[in-house]
């Protein structure tokens, strides 16, 4: 029998029918979906898109935040033979357009009134578009829209050994799901994952961080991403964990959510945890006296216990006594705060982020683990895992997969988590995979232990007006780094020097223009508060790299950047292109004289 998710999706029907296999919130309790009802759910929507005419080979779309419907949908999509593409909730009706239409989709789930807004917009120019559906608690009275009851009624017109058929003729080696690029250089391009792609990831990430039936994770990042799926849907449904929909704004409630639901295994992009440590460091920053000393004590103890965890040890004798002093003191509290007193697994993925968040979270006890990949190769190519963790580099090879470095040190990987190709997109495919081969265009090296680390990106190397070749991903880190920075992108290509555009944390800027007394003049043009920023550049930043990748200027923005202003994808990388558009007077007028 062919190996998918959806028929370990059945087996845990069959095996554990009472289980709970999902939770979302209603009112103020989170309340659980069965194993058996979830099947049955996702059969149900899968027979209602075979009503709507839904073929083998034949793609949908979803566009709207995490929800049940949001994965029944998808794993329907793929029953059927089918497979769907998700769009991010922050894309504008065009951008929508061009996944409806690349994709081919027939049928579209929506969530609510303003995203069917943006489908309506456009829908007379897809022509390959014939039915919107609407997620629970939306109706709108359209010929070419159903609402959720409505669409899963359709089912009950298609016998279940249509399903049962469907199923059965899946190939490992079939196209199963889309994943969108975000777009950092250009239209996004279709991702195409098969069935054993995603299985074999899954199982693989079973494995690695041994997930079981009573752990559960909180979904709130966006689905249409890879990573995210693969934590709400394929390794869940893989490992028959349990997991929670977060409600529906992530600012206002994940600390809320993450409170309730204690997840065991948790998930997030960088700029979730440099936020966590933001809050945490003020907070431990406010203690005085006896209070701060205990707290700066306990971190010593929790940095040596993680150091040992990370490789594969554990405290002993005094130093175990002192840990447990210090839970009760300092972690469990910070924990508690947080909302992640039983998390017993943490992985940050999707962009860099600074060693000194990882070794800061380290030192209150909080396990973290750094992973890299792309949605090319189904989210991982190399990770630290547990017992084997080494701060600033991003692990060993992904199990099953194989990596090395290019001619360039660009980083390729080969393996059962590589996909089949970009969808409709030829040229793109044969630059990208060559000999079965994903050329990342990340550029990296190994140390002696076989652990990945990034220098660079080969598409972002900056070539300055001397012809040197300079990678800004660790200037920026550096330059994220200071208290001060949010945001950071270094500026170069073409000129005589290095320059960078920053943003500031506002929580630390409001912090030291209280403490500076500052009034009078808009605080990022502050002189006081930049030349403490250029005196930070000198002696944290510049001093750590060679001469000529020195931040020579820089300018301090009025706002952060945004997703809403196409500065930043939906996964928060920055966008160099938009954003050297959007401030391109800033940056000129550091070069001018």
């Amino acid at each position: 029998m062919t190996d998918t998710i959806l028929h370990r999706l059945h087996e845990n029907g069959r095996k554990r029918p009472n289980a709970p296999a999902y939770y979302e919130k209603i009112g103020t309790a989170w309340v659980p979906t069965s194993w058996k009802e979830y099947t049955d759910q996702v059969r149900q929507a899968a027979r209602a898109l075979v009503a709507l005419g839904v073929e083998p080979g034949q793609n949908t779309t979803i566009l709207g935040f995490n929800r049940p419907e949001w994965v029944i949908f998808d794993l329907a999509s793929m029953l059927v033979g089918g497979a769907p593409a998700g769009i991010y909730t922050t894309n504008s009706a065009e951008e929508c357009k061009y996944i409806v239409e690349n994709s081919e989709s027939a049928v579209i789930l929506v969530e609510h009134q303003e995203q069917w807004d943006k489908i309506a917009q456009v829908r007379d120019d897809i022509a390959c578009l014939k039915h919107i559906v609407l997620m629970r608690g939306t109706q709108i009275d359209d010929e070419m829209t159903l609402d959720w009851d409505a669409f899963m009624a359709k089912g009950n017109e298609v016998d279940e050994s249509v399903i049962d058929a469907r199923m059965e003729a899946l190939e490992r080696d079939q196209l199963a799901t889309l994943i969108y690029t975000s777009g950092t250089t250009g239209p996004p391009k279709g991702v195409m994952l098969s069935h054993g792609n995603l299985a074999s990831t899954a199982q693989n990430a079973k494995g690695l961080i041994d997930l079981v039936p009573s752990d559960r994770t909180l979904s709130y990042l966006p689905l249409s991403h890879i990573a995210e799926q693969m934590f709400t849907i394929h390794a869940a449904i893989t490992a028959a964990y349990q997991v929670y929909y977060a409600q529906y704004s992530p600012q206002e409630y994940l600390n809320d959510n993450l409170k309730e639901v204690k997840p065991t295994v948790f998930f997030g992009v960088p700029r979730i945890f440099e936020r966590f440590q933001a809050g945490v460091a003020a907070t431990l920053g406010e203690a005085t006296g006896v209070k701060a000393r205990i707290a700066e004590w306990a971190r010593g103890i929790g940095t040596q216990v993680t150091n040992l965890r990370n490789r594969g040890q554990s405290a002993s004798g005094l130093l175990a006594l002192q840990h447990s002093i210090a839970d009760k003191l300092v972690f469990s509290k910070v924990k508690e705060g947080l909302g992640l007193t039983e998390a017993r697994v943490m992985i940050t993925s999707a962009a860099p982020i600074s060693p000194e968040i990882l070794h800061y979270l380290g030192s209150l006890d909080l396990p973290m683990m750094e992973l890299y990949g792309q949605s090319e190769d189904c989210g991982p190519t190399t990770t630290n895992r547990p017992g084997a963790i080494k701060v600033g580099t991003v692990g060993q090879a992904w199990p099953g997969s194989e990596v090395k470095l290019g001619p360039d040190n660009e980083i390729l990987v080969k393996g059962p988590n590589v996909f089949l190709g970009y969808f409709k997109n030829k040229a793109a495919t044969e630059a990208d995979l060559v000999d079965g081969w994903l050329h990342s265009g990340d550029l990296g090296e190994f140390d002696e232990d076989g652990f990945l680390r990034i220098i660079g990106r080969k598409k972002e190397i900056i070539i300055t007006s001397g012809g040197k070749n300079i990678a800004p991903k660790n200037i920026e880190a550096a330059l994220k780094n200071l208290e001060m920075v949010s945001q950071a992108v270094v500026i170069g290509e073409s000129r005589r020097f290095l320059t960078a555009l920053l943003t500031l944390d506002q929580d630390a800027a409001t912090k030291f223009a209280q403490q500076h007394h500052l009034e009078g003049q808009t605080l990022h043009e502050h002189p006081t508060l930049l030349d403490h920023l250029q005196k930070e550049i000198d002696e944290k930043v510049n001093n750590l790299f060679a001469r000529v990748e020195h931040v020579r200027n820089f300018r301090v923005l009025p706002r952060d950047f945004t997703v809403e202003d196409g500065e930043l994808t939906p996964t928060l990388k920055i966008k160099r292109r938009i954003i050297n558009e959007h401030f391109s007077d800033e940056i000129e007028s550091m070069y001018e004289g």
